[in-house]
C-alpha cells in the first residue's frame, strides 16, 4: 500500500465522499448505529417480501454483525407477519479454536451461539426460518455448503468489512513466504485459517477489555467467489475508528489483495453504508500533521461551510446503485 495514496484518501473529509469523482463504490451515510440498525432491517424485510409475492425462493448470506439490526429485523418480522419459510440463509463464517474447532456456544465469539439467540430465537416460530435451510459454515459442512451456494443464485451479500478490509473472514494474507494475487483472492472459496494478529487484537480490545488470550485464533469463511457471485453485495459498518482507514481504501484504491474490499468495485450492485463516526477520518481533520511524506504541494480543500447531517438521517448514495428509501 502506497502511503502517499492512503494519505491522499484518509485527508478526504467526510461531506466529500459520496461525490467524490474518484469514488470506486457507492456510499450511502447513517447518523448512527440505531439509524443503520433500522436501515438494514427494513431493506432486507423489504427484500424478502418482494420474493414471497413472486412466488420464489430467497437466498441470503448473512453475516454475525454488526449488532444493530437484529432486533428491529425481528420487530418487523413479527409486527406484520412476515413468513420466512421461503429464506434460505448461508452464514458467511465462523471462528475456531487453535485446532480448528468449533467453539463453545456460550463463547462471546461463537456467530453460530450469536445467531441463534439474536436472528432465530426472536422470531415467532410460525414465521422463523426453516431449521434445513438455515446452513451454517464449519468444518465438516464446508463441502456442504459450497454446492449448496452453487445450486442457485445468491440473491444477497450482507455484510461488514474488517480493519484490514476484510469481508466475511477474507483477511489480508500477510504470509510473507505465499503470497497471493488479486485474481486468486477474487477466485478464493471456502476454507480454515488462522487469524492475522491484528484481527486478534481488535477483537480482543472490542469484546474482551483487549484480552487477546480469549479470542479465537483461526476461523472458516466463505471465499470472495462466494460472496462476489451474489445479486447484490451490502456492507454496513457502524464501528467506528477501526474501519475509518479500511472504508477509505474501499472507496479509492485499485483493487489490492491486502485489502479485499477493493474488490467490490467491480461488482455490478454494491453499496457501502457507514455510520458518520465510520465515515470520518482523524487525517481529514488535522492537515497540520506531517508524516514526513513527499507529498505534492497542492493543497487539499477546506471546509467551506459547517456540515452536519439532516433528515432523513441515512443519505443515499449519488448516482450508481438505487436503494429504497431511508428512514428518517
Amino acid at each position: 500500500m502506497n502511503k502517499n495514496n492512503l494519505y491522499s484518501w484518509c485527508s478526504v473529509r467526510v461531506e466529500d465522499l459520496q461525490t467524490h469523482p474518484d469514488r470506486t463504490t457507492p456510499l450511502r451515510l447513517c447518523a448512527d448505529s440505531a439509524a443503520m440498525g433500522e436501515l438494514m432491517a427494513r431493506e432486507l424485510v423489504d427484500e424478502i417480501s418482494v420474493a414471497a409475492r413472486e412466488g420464489r425462493r430467497y437466498r441470503a448470506i448473512i453475516p454475525c454483525g454488526p449488532g444493530g439490526w437484529y432486533e428491529p429485523f425481528a420487530r418487523l418480522v413479527n409486527d406484520e407477519s412476515v413468513n420466512l419459510h421461503h429464506v434460505e440463509v448461508f452464514h458467511m463464517d465462523e471462528c475456531l479454536d487453535w485446532e480448528g474447532r468449533v467453539l463453545p456456544r456460550s463463547h462471546p465469539y461463537s456467530f453460530r451461539g450469536f445467531m441463534e439467540k439474536y436472528f432465530y430465537d426472536a422470531i415467532r416460530p410460525e414465521l422463523s426460518i426453516r431449521e434445513e435451510n438455515r446452513h451454517w459454515l464449519e468444518p465438516e459442512t464446508m463441502a456442504q455448503v459450497e454446492d449448496a451456494i452453487a445450486s442457485a443464485p445468491i440473491d444477497i451479500a450482507y455484510g461488514g468489512w474488517g480493519q484490514d478490509g476484510h469481508v466475511a473472514y477474507n483477511q489480508a494474507r500477510r504470509n510473507p513466504y505465499s503470497q497471493v494475487s488479486v485474481d486468486e483472492v477474487r477466485r478464493s472459496t471456502i476454507r480454515i485459517q488462522d487469524n492475522n494478529w491484528d484481527t486478534i487484537i481488535a477483537l480482543g480490545q472490542r469484546v474482551l477489555g483487549s484480552g487477546y488470550q480469549f479470542v479465537p485464533p483461526m476461523s472458516v469463511t466463505l471465499g470472495m467467489s462466494q460472496i462476489l457471485a451474489a445479486q447484490k453485495i451490502r456492507l454496513f459498518s457502524d464501528t467506528g475508528s477501526w474501519k475509518q482507514t479500511a472504508l477509505r481504501v474501499g472507496l479509492f484504491s485499485p483493487q489490492d489483495a491486502e485489502y479485499p474490499i477493493t474488490l467490490l468495485q467491480e461488482h455490478p450492485d454494491a453499496l457501502l453504508t457507514a455510520t458518520l463516526d465510520t465515515a470520518d477520518h482523524p487525517i481529514s481533520r488535522h492537515p497540520e500533521w506531517d508524516f514526513g511524506l513527499a507529498l505534492e504541494s497542492a493543497s487539499r480543500p477546506r471546509p467551506t461551510s459547517d456540515w452536519s447531517p439532516s433528515t432523513p438521517s441515512c443519505t443515499a448514495p449519488s448516482g450508481g446503485v438505487r436503494t429504497s428509501s431511508c428512514n428518517s
